[in-house]
């Protein structure tokens, strides 16, 4: 097999990942045979998978605008991904080119992917670091020379916490970002739910087991527990399609089979 030049030292290419998965849903060209085949794994057992990684990016899009709406300039994007079309600087910088967006994941080929597309973009960084280690985010030099913590951040968690599990304490790493951040501050998230997606979410779940990023699900009243210490705004927490929609496909089809639920909260 010829290595693709994109590809970093040490990646394990028969080792399929949420982050290649995800970039291969959304039309991306950085993943893997591996990842490919566990995405059509996925497919297979419920084709809405392509519509619910869909829904997410125009949420993400809707999120950031909004948060732009109400003054934030400086994002602190969590397990972010490999970019594609739309990623938050994107976004961001066609309304302010002095917004600052901080991307951090620990995936290897997501960081190396942002590292080349980050290059010669001012006011963007990228931290390879676990977040579910709140301090190794939070007290990295890269962090802290970009965003100013003594003004409100928009602070992103979209389909991140879903693949940490109860061990590593999610409840406890959101609470100790929320700490961190100034008054006024926002937080957004989207989160992997069975209440979603009627009979297919074990199917998901065991898919996902055969790769390095296991899915736990949880209910609409577990995900509001995540929003500790915010004040959620309308419409709430509700099918990610439903969270402030601006057109026909914003709002897909049948938010009843959204998989995720999504929501925006200010700090008080």
């Amino acid at each position: 097999m010829t290595t693709p030049d994109w590809m970093p030292p040490g990646v394990d290419a028969e080792l399929p990942s949420a982050a290649r998965i995800y970039d291969y849903l959304l039309g991306g060209a950085h993943n893997f045979a591996s990842d490919r085949a566990v995405a059509d794994r996925l497919l297979a057992v419920d084709p809405g998978v392509r519509r619910i990684a869909t829904l997410n990016r125009a949420f993400l899009r809707r999120a950031v605008l909004f948060l732009m709406s109400q003054g934030i300039r400086q994002f602190l994007d969590l397990g972010s991904g490999i970019p594609t079309v739309g990623n938050v600087h994107e976004i961001a910088h066609q309304v302010d080119p002095s917004t600052k967006v901080a991307y951090v994941d620990y995936e290897a080929v997501a960081v190396a992917h942002s590292e080349m597309i980050l290059a010669g973009v001012d006011n963007t960084a990228i931290l390879m670091a676990d977040v579910t280690e709140p301090h190794l985010v939070l007290d990295s030099p890269k962090i802290r020379g970009l965003l100013d913590f003594d003004q409100p951040i928009g602070l992103l968690a979209l389909t991140l916490f879903h693949y940490i599990p109860p061990q590593r304490k999610p409840f406890q790493v959101i609470a100790a970002y929320r700490d961190a951040l100034a008054p006024g501050s926002h937080l957004a998230v989207s989160h992997f739910t069975d209440d979603l997606v009627h009979s297919t979410g074990d199917g998901l779940v065991d898919t996902m087991k055969t790769t390095q990023n296991n899915v736990f699900p949880r209910s609409k009243d577990e995900i509001t527990q995540l929003f500790a210490g915010f004040d959620l705004v309308d419409p709430g927490l509700v099918p990610i399609s439903l969270w402030r929609p601006e057109t026909t496909m914003d709002g897909g089809d049948d938010p009843s089979r959204d998989g995720q639920y999504a929501g925006v909260a200010r700090k008080k």
